[in-house]
């Protein structure tokens, strides 16, 4: 189809710039990027604009690489001080909520296509394929929605759905591959399947603490007098992470998700480069993944599944999810029932369904095309139903939180410099004091750095005129001692950040 080179370049690079355009107008919109990058995949695929792709082998290989760079990064954006308190309930809904949903959706399937005619009667164990590849969620998109319309949320849910999203890949992954097994086996022995199960579990805690403790250890003792090559040696270390660990039995999804956590949340140096590459690198490989399983997928054959999908869709949202969210948070009670409820309605389906679909495809299932189908349309149906509604469901529940104050002047300080930095707003209790900066009674070590007026920039000095609404960036040694100071002057509305 493509005659050189020149011509795969323009294709490539007129496809990431629509999906960038088509990002931030379904921001606007509230619709989930994920949904647009497939849309632009399908539009650009074999029933669209015409370009072949129908190579699930490499699908699955891109589909690697991205969740391995996503899992990583996710881990890595993940602060410890945030999931402490809802860890037991993340974990929970990402192992047993994995389990639970696979169980009562797999059995509904099989019911489901028993009973209706014209598609094909899957066995119990093809329908709990199915269902384990449709178990996993992706709140990623989620998220992106929330920000964008400026929405925070109450009573930890978002680092709770954050870390249920971000860990329960794995088990969704063991789950689809042990039932592959079973299938092209003809049966397998219980206890076969749960010690495999256990082994690729504990194999992936274990690798993935100890190789994310001699990550920290090789950036922190290499000395690379580059600095942009520091992103780059953590790239690799990520691959030698999820395929050594793959090698060795363990789950690899699982070994760079803890990997990244214990980075995260580590001292590293160049720290916040590494952070900000990733960031962009991790969008980069979404949009490829998201694209990639639009263009492998024919959307002709979506609708003769359209009846399944939206049944068993409909039946994830409304009784599937809901049952397994409110057994699995029973023993907690740190969850009001709307936020059981919410969460209920956070469990979107992504791209890891589709990307899990595809190893029936590669393994030869026999009806793995039906599978592969039935959960692209569901995903679809779940980010256009669920998607598009979080943020009008949040304040439907009441649980909408204050957002958070904006950083005004966005500087960042090396984490080597011991030190404070708070952002403080001039109101007409603060200038009671005097309306010049000399006038306010800050402790020593303290500097006022910073003024931004009306959009402005400029450094001030101690004669310094005050105006009401300016906002000041202040520095100090001493976080404790500016935090007094600020209670004696009446502040209220300031940000502290600590290194």
């Amino acid at each position: 189809m493509f005659h050189n080179a020149e011509e795969v370049l323009l294709i490539c690079s007129v496809i990431l710039f629509v999906s960038i355009l088509a990002g931030k107008a379904g921001f606007r919109v509230g619709l989930p990027a994920l949904l647009l990058f497939l849309g632009i995949g399908m539009l650009f695929g074999s029933d669209g604009l015409g370009l072949q792709f129908s190579n699930p082998q490499i699908a699955q290989f891109i589909g690697m690489i991205a969740l391995s760079i996503i899992l990583f990064s996710g881990g890595m954006d993940t602060k410890l001080s945030e999931i402490k308190p809802i860890a037991s309930q993340g974990v929970v809904l990402a192992t047993l909520g994995v389990l639970v949903t696979t169980a009562i959706t797999g059995y509904f399937i099989f019911w489901l296509t028993g009973l209706v005619a014209g598609y094909e009667t899957l066995t119990l164990a093809e329908s709990l394929l199915m269902a384990a590849v449709m178990s996993s969620t992706d709140s990623a998109s989620v998220f992106s929605i929330l920000r964008s319309k400026g929405v925070y949320l109450k009573q930890r849910l978002r680092p709770t759905l954050e870390l249920e999203s971000g860990s329960n890949d794995p088990m969704a992954y063991m789950l689809t591959i042990i039932l592959i097994a079973y299938i092209q086996s003809n049966g397998m022995n219980f206890l076969d399947g749960a010690i495999s199960l256990a082994v690729q579990l504990i194999l992936g805690l274990i690798a993935g603490y100890i190789l994310g403790k001699v990550s920290v250890w090789i950036i922190n003792r290499v000395n690379v007098e580059n600095q942009s090559l520091y992103p780059i040696l953590l790239l690799a270390v990520i691959f030698f992470i999820f395929s050594i660990t793959s090698l060795l039995k363990g789950n690899g999804y699982l070994a760079v998700y803890i990997a990244g956590l214990v980075v995260g949340n580590t001292k590293i140096i160049h720290k916040k480069s590494i952070v900000t590459f990733f960031d962009g690198f991790t969008w980069l490989w979404q949009i490829v993944m998201f694209i990639t399983l639009g263009l492998l997928v024919n959307p002709h054959e979506l609708l003769p599944v359209a009846g399944i999908g939206l049944t068993v869709g409909i039946f994830m949202i409304i009784f599937a999810r809901p049952i397994t969210v409110f057994l699995c948070l029973l023993p907690f009670r740190n969850f009001t029932t709307k936020a059981k409820l919410y969460i209920s309605w956070v469990g979107l389906r992504g791209a890891v369904p589709i990307i899990f679909a595809t190893y029936p495809l590669i393994a030869g299932i026999e009806n793995a095309n039906l599978i592969f189908n039935v959960v692209f349309f569901i995903t679809i149906l779940s980010l256009l139903v669920q998607g598009t509604t979080v943020t009008h469901v949040a304040r439907w529940l009441h649980l909408t939180d204050a957002p958070e104050r904006k950083d005004e002047f966005g500087i960042e300080l090396p984490e080597e410099i011991k030190s404070a930095m708070s952002e403080i707003d001039i109101t007409k209790e603060v200038l009671s004091h005097g309306n010049k900066l000399m006038q306010l009674k800050l402790p020593d070590h303290t500097l006022a750095v910073m003024v931004k007026r009306d959009g402005k920039y400029f450094i001030p000095k101690g004669n310094t005129e005050l105006h009401e609404n300016d906002k000041l960036l202040m520095i100090s040694d001493n976080d404790e001692a500016l935090l007094q100071s600020y209670e004696s002057l009446g502040i209220k509305g300031f940000t502290m950040k600590k290194n």
